[in-house]
């Protein structure tokens, strides 16, 4: 069973490898009658797209998306979208000490003992290539939910948070990190600098905010808003982590510092925090839904690193060390807004559908 397909009523599949001929993404389920061209999900990919400062790999892709199907006169028709992104920067000569030896922290091993084979250019699809087509099928789902509106930022790199008192929403496009501290951007640079120069690499965390989704989407026990959230975020090549609202520090609360106090609204309540990130028993409570995601440092470094080969005929493995040429993110995770975002939108677009279906 190979499963690459996401969601209940809004689907999509995604296709392709890194150094593939091209990637892209099957999006069914959309309503039809909704206005959708190229250019409505190409500044989406835009953000994503690599090469655009010394900060990320050099890799010089354009990202440009292609509708084959599913729109005509500018409209959804309800048939599947496919979507497509050619790749046009591969330089698969760069992993041919990888066909030989795995990459650690990265899937070479893991997808060698699963498949007994694999694709080691690039990565294959355990490349964050893949996520471009995600964020195509985000553009579409943010079709169905025009009523949400969805940032996603840069909230810590290397272990260095942004200040909160500091946040501007504006700076976040005015610097490469999607950083709303502009502070933070500015140690960050120095950082991530010096971690390239060194052939290493560093994590990120991501935070997502979608404001304006209605209280109710979202249903007990096993179709959690929540819990699709994090199972969407875990499928991001290289999540190693997902908190909702407080996550992990909500262990730390007491029960009265982790409760969200309720007063009277006008026409429903108004919460005095948000502590549960927007999700109350898997159902939305019309509150920010707040996601946190944590991106470990990108595996593929210069740093030459303990190994072994792929078994040889006699099933043994010889020790090795192992460094990655190539072009490679030194901090993966400040891509990774735009793939969160994308995300996010896929799941509450779903979610919308789906109350729709049982509710009305």
């Amino acid at each position: 069973m190979s499963v690459n397909t996401f969601g209940r009523l809004l689907r999509f599949t995604t296709w392709g490898e890194s150094h593939g001929p091209a990637l892209g993404a099957v999006v069914d389920g959309c309503p039809p009658g909704l206005a959708l061209t190229e250019g409505d999900l190409q500044p989406f990919l835009d953000a994503r797209r690599p090469g655009q400062s010394k900060f990320t790999t050099q890799r010089k892709e354009p990202d440009q998306v292609r509708i084959l199907s599913g729109v005509f006169e500018g409209r959804t028709t309800g048939t599947p979208i496919s979507l497509m992104i050619e790749n046009v920067d591969q330089r698969s000569k760069d992993y041919s000490e990888v066909a030989k030896a795995y990459r650690p922290g990265h899937a070479d091993y893991a997808y060698d003992a699963k498949y007994g084979f694999r694709d080691y250019r690039g990565g294959g699809r355990s490349s964050a290539r893949e996520t471009a087509a995600r964020v195509a099928a985000g553009g579409v789902a943010r079709l169905v939910i025009p009523e949400v509106s969805i940032h996603a930022y840069v909230s810590e790199v290397g272990g260095d948070p942004i200040e909160p008192a500091n946040f501007d929403a504006a700076e976040i496009a005015r610097n490469p990190f999607f950083c709303p501290d502009a502070a933070a951007a500015a140690r960050w640079a120095e950082r991530i600098e010096a971690v390239r120069k060194a052939g290493s690499s560093i994590g990120a965390v991501v935070e997502c905010v979608a404001t304006g989704v209605p209280a109710g989407w979202g249903a007990p026990l096993y179709g959690k808003l929540d819990a699709d959230l994090a199972s969407a975020m875990m499928g991001i090549n290289a999540v190693k982590g997902v908190e909702i609202g407080d996550g992990f520090a909500a262990a730390r609360l007491s029960g009265e510092e982790n409760a969200d106090p309720m007063r009277p609204g006008d026409g429903a309540p108004a919460f005095e925090s948000n502590h549960a990130g927007g999700v109350a028993g898997g159902i939305s409570t019309g509150q920010p839904v707040v996601v946190r995601v944590a991106f470990k440092p990108t595996s593929s470094i210069l740093t030459p690193q303990p190994t072994v080969t792929r078994a040889n005929d006699n099933g043994e493995h010889a020790a090795t060390e192992l460094f990655t040429k190539g072009r490679h993110d030194p901090c993966v995770g400040i891509r990774g807004a735009p793939v969160v975002a994308a995300m996010m939108a896929l799941v509450l677009a779903d979610h919308k559908l789906l109350h729709r279906g049982q509710c009305g």
